[in-house]
């Protein structure tokens, strides 16, 4: 049996969640999918001591804020819960325990599959992260068996390492905290053990990777928490660099390919840790790996490399060819050569906040105003066209 539905959501993170709360305001039929066990185990799934970069008051979505103090900086597991409170809430749809791994043109709307199921639809938003295959390089394979190698996703906190040294790889935002995080249980271990006792599960760790830079304040102090937090995500980050203005187009490949500052880590925090800053590590040599000019013998990688979106399950001719992975076309995620699809959640869609609650609201919004507007509704195909966002961007 073929299923219906006027809209299919398909993820049901903040980015699906967002989503769903706007198009029940225009008490629209959809259902939201989502492949995990409990709304919340994304955040569930990452490493214990993270917490967000942004105070609870600019961690909310639309229509509830998030409980606690509107100073504080949740926890993965705050911000877990608080999404499944969120769709509980309002009652939205979301159906767990389901994998789309099917989307194409059926007549004039969309055919869903997950497994043998297959749902038609007239609109599909595709509310899912640019973070969704862990990226490692290719040398990986070529490190000795005695090496433990962890991804962020798969990271939860020291215990996972064996005793010796870590090295991390990737100086961005995760690598710093998870160097951070590894040589702070050092540290705590040697405090309770004593200066004078042999600590057998020191780990001496080093961070691999450029200067990505930092914002100049600590968003923990009261100058971060009041002043440089509001500036730095809701003016800087959510209005300036966007795809609607020159500098915002102008940083967004760089910010896409390399990442942004460090938000909550500083180099004098690594420093004040331990933590020792090499060069990029660029292979293998003898089972170890090499960085800049030296071969490290560690006993453990964190390769904190990032993730690359996978979208190879959509059978329609939205990507742009030039790029590698390969991304959807769209316009604030609005794709305009196949009528009734839109993107939501991803890295830098519309803003360097498009990722995160900062942002995902607004861009929500715009994409349900634009799916429930009657000039949607009565839009034409328009001339194919498949080039860079950029270049889209210009022309419309």
């Amino acid at each position: 049996m073929i299923e219906r539905h006027d809209t299919v959501i398909i993820g049901g993170g903040q980015a699906g969640l967002a989503t769903g709360y706007y198009l029940q305001q225009h008490d629209q039929d959809f259902v939201i999918l989502d492949a995990s066990d409990r709304v919340g185990d994304a955040w569930r799934a990452r490493w214990d001591s993270l917490r967000v970069f942004t105070p609870a008051r600019y961690s909310s979505l639309p229509g509830m804020d998030f409980p606690g103090s509107p100073y504080a900086f949740p926890t993965k597991n705050e911000v877990a819960d608080y999404l499944e409170t969120y769709a509980q809430r309002f009652d939205l749809p979301v159906e767990l325990g389901v994998r789309v791994d099917g989307l194409e043109r059926s007549g004039d709307g969309f055919l869903v599959t997950a497994g043998d199921r297959r749902i038609e639809s007239d609109n599909v938003v595709v509310a899912m992260a640019s973070y969704q295959v862990p990226k490692v390089p290719d040398f990986a394979a070529e490190l000795s068996d005695d090496i433990v190698q962890l991804h962020t996703s798969d990271y939860r906190n020291p215990d996972q390492l064996q005793d010796g040294n870590v090295l991390v790889v990737g100086a961005g935002n995760s690598g710093a905290e998870i160097a951070l995080d590894v040589a702070g249980a050092s540290r705590r271990l040697q405090a309770r053990r004593g200066a004078s006792r042999p600590v057998a599960s020191e780990h001496e760790t080093w961070l691999s990777g450029r200067d990505v830079g930092h914002v100049p304040f600590h968003i923990d102090s009261w100058v971060g928490r009041h002043l440089g937090v509001p500036f730095v995500m809701r003016v800087l980050f959510h209005r300036i660099f966007t795809t609607g203005t020159p500098i915002g187009r102008r940083i967004r490949p760089k910010v896409l390919s390399q990442g942004g500052p460090l938000v909550r880590t500083k180099p004098s925090d690594l420093a004040a840790a331990g933590v020792e800053r090499v060069p990029r590590t660029t292979g293998v040599r003898d089972g170890r790996p090499v960085v800049g000019d030296d071969v490290l013998d560690v006993k453990n990688v964190i390769w904190c490399t990032g993730f690359r979106p996978d979208f190879s399950w959509i059978d329609l001719p939205i990507f742009d060819e030039k790029e590698q992975p390969k991304e959807p076309v769209h316009v604030r995620g609005v794709v305009p050569d196949e009528p009734g699809l839109y993107f939501v959640g991803l890295f830098f869609l519309y803003a360097m906040t498009s990722g995160l609650f900062t942002g995902v609201g607004r861009d929500a919004k715009y994409v349900v105003d634009h799916l429930t507007s009657t000039a949607r509704q009565q839009q034409q195909p328009r001339p194919s066209y498949i080039g860079s966002v950029d270049d889209l961007l210009q022309q419309s």
